[in-house]
């Protein structure tokens, strides 16, 4: 008699359980697919600029408004320069470039600062056109480059540059920068 009753106990704690690990792969399995469906959502974040219009970044892709406010900026910030702020310029410029772009784009940006650090030559730069590509990440600006030395005009041109980027994730980043230069035939190169 205390063997059936033994044996009843047993196959009833057996099921229990039997039950629980079930449940509990239930639950594991649950968990995962959460995990899954989270990490393959497309994520945004709201940006909130001091703007007339919110904007939005999502992993989905990059908005063409997002694109212009970006490239206007650098492109500010990239080409106007004084010789008192060439220190903080590379800071701010390197701030905004690809790691895989870091040392060409400081190299480049180091032997500017060594040619016109303790000069009077500035640069300011004012824009008068913009093209964003946001689908293949390459924008352009135009715009007249004045060089000064001191208070005097020693140039004034209107240039146009092209900004590659790079968008990963939530995160736009500068892979290259340079002017574009016209050849004989009317044609940029």
């Amino acid at each position: 008699m205390l063997a059936e009753i033994s044996h009843g106990r047993s196959q009833s704690l057996l099921k229990q359980r039997n039950m629980l690990a079930v449940f509990a792969l239930a639950l594991i399995s649950i968990v995962l697919m959460l995990v899954l469906a989270l990490s393959t959502k497309d994520r945004e974040m709201v940006l909130q600029p001091v703007l007339s219009r919110p904007l939005t970044l999502s992993s989905a892709g990059i908005s063409p408004e997002y694109f212009e406010l970006v490239t206007r900026d650098t492109a500010v910030m990239v080409l106007n320069r004084t010789p008192s702020g060439l220190d903080y310029w590379m800071e701010q410029v390197l701030k905004v470039v690809h790691p895989s772009a870091y040392g060409r784009v400081k190299n480049a940006l180091t032997k500017i600062v060594a040619e016109q650090k303790g000069s009077d030559v500035a640069q300011a730069f004012a824009m008068t056109r913009m093209t964003v590509d946001p689908k293949r990440l390459v924008s352009e600006v135009t715009g007249t480059v004045t060089t000064y030395v001191g208070t005097k005009i020693i140039a004034s041109d209107v240039r146009t540059f092209r900004f590659r980027w790079s968008y990963s994730g939530l995160s736009l980043s500068l892979v290259e920068f340079g002017e574009l230069v016209a050849d004989h035939a009317g044609a940029a190169s």
